[in-house]
């Protein structure tokens, strides 16, 4: 299934498709590593679900959904 980063549910793993966001934003997300081909996983969501744990590259980053929007991702 292909969606935003911000609809992936918690704890399946995924692959970045592309990075449609802003272009600050998108050089600061391949700063992290976060590029197109990167599998990622959402570990944790705010009670609000404002903010998403995302791990990758054996790390984990708490983003903001509304930033990550523009994240194409695929998982099964």
């Amino acid at each position: 299934m292909k969606s935003g980063l911000d609809k992936l549910p918690l704890e399946i793993p995924a692959v970045v498709l592309s990075l449609s966001c802003s272009k600050e934003f998108r050089y600061r997300l391949r700063d992290f590593g976060l590029v197109p081909g990167t599998r990622v996983i959402a570990r944790y969501r705010s009670p609000g679900g404002g903010v998403v744990a995302l791990e990758f590259r054996g790390t984990v980053v708490a983003l903001r959904t509304r930033d990550i929007k523009g994240v194409k991702v695929q998982w099964q």
